[in-house]
């Protein structure tokens, strides 16, 4: 889809609107350059743009492939084509969406192909043309405008993710268990924006050396300037969130370790419940049995307290000292073993 097209002349538009692209690639040989923005187009528009301003096959199939890193490759003798990652923090999803932007750059003409959501430049267009100075130099003013927007653009996520990771921080190094999942994501995220930004900066410096317009090169410097500038902070909230990784399953082992301590106390419980009713099962067992010879010489309160209470209380007393005399050694032991 076509979103703009207009011809710069002596650093002004020259339509109000925006002019057919039949007129527009007539216009390329009147002075100054024609900038074309198309958004997601299909292949037979871009057939039709290759075709009517002559574009490089291998090009056009260049810019119609998304790319993982920007670049920049001189086709012919005067088209250069730019590849460029863009980048938008969506705060309602917490996460960094990604797009992208094909610039094919020559003396007459720019024609930009932008994917994603995340690539918008209409705020780019109307900067440039607020700089009737820099529109005049020619097609090279749109490219340094276009990699000025998608740098600016880059200050938002940057200031996102920060956000999101001081969250994450805080709630590590707290004590509290942060979901490993979150930190995985930022993570990614983190990598994938530091592979839009770092190749950018080799883009930025080849262009700066093959650029024909002398008055731009302090623009572009600083573009290049804010680059390395996003690109170390985005390097260091990358190396920050493997230091949380970290630290978080750290702290999940020391919770683990808790509940492992909590589930041995409750099975050594257990064990001593289970340790005093196992004699009084046995005894309870034995002298329930239906035997005249085991039971019809009970028959007074002396001998049930006797064979009765007695075959109770003294299995208890053993069972007692016998624990008494364990706990010492218990206790030393994981000294000795430490």
């Amino acid at each position: 889809m076509i979103v703009d097209c207009a011809h710069y002349q002596d650093g002004r538009r020259r339509d109000e609107g925006a002019v057919p692209l039949e007129e527009a690639a007539a216009r390329c040989g009147q002075g100054g350059f024609v900038w074309l923005g198309l958004f997601e187009p299909g292949d037979e528009e871009l057939a039709q743009v290759r075709d009517t301003f002559g574009l490089h096959e291998l090009a056009v199939e260049d810019a119609q492939n998304f790319h993982m890193r920007p670049k920049t490759e001189l086709y012919d003798q005067d088209v250069r084509l730019v590849i460029l990652r863009t980048a938008r923090y969506d705060a309602a999803a917490e996460e960094v969406e990604f797009g992208e932007i094909s610039v094919f750059l020559a003396p007459t003409f720019v024609i930009t192909v932008r994917q994603g959501v995340a690539s918008g430049l209409h705020g780019a267009r109307q900067r440039l043309e607020q700089r009737p100075e820099l529109l005049a130099v020619g097609s090279w003013s749109a490219l340094w405008a276009i990699l000025d927007q998608v740098a600016d653009d880059y200050a938002p996520v940057v200031a996102g993710l920060e956000r999101d990771i001081d969250q994450i921080e805080a709630t590590v190094f707290s004590g509290a268990v942060a979901p490993t999942e979150r930190i995985y994501s930022l993570r990614r995220e983190a990598t994938d924006f530091y592979r839009a930004v770092h190749p950018l900066l080799a883009v930025v410096t080849t262009i700066e050396r093959a650029t024909q317009a002398p008055p731009l090169l302090p623009y572009l410097r600083d573009v290049h300037d804010h680059l390395l500038l996003v690109n170390e902070e985005v390097a260091a909230q990358r190396d920050l969130l493997g230091t949380v990784l970290e630290a978080n399953m750290a702290v999940i082992s020391v919770e683990q370790t808790k509940v492992n301590l909590r589930q041995n106390t409750t099975m050594e419980q257990l064990t001593i419940l289970a340790t005093v009713f196992l004699p009084l099962t046995f005894i309870t067992g034995f002298f329930g049995q239906n035997f005249a010879w085991l039971v019809r010489h009970i028959s007074s309160y002396t001998a049930f307290i006797i064979y009765g209470l007695g075959g109770l209380v003294v299995p208890l007393a053993l069972l007692f000292l016998w624990l008494k005399l364990r706990t010492p050694h218990s206790n030393t032991a994981p000294l000795h073993n430490n």
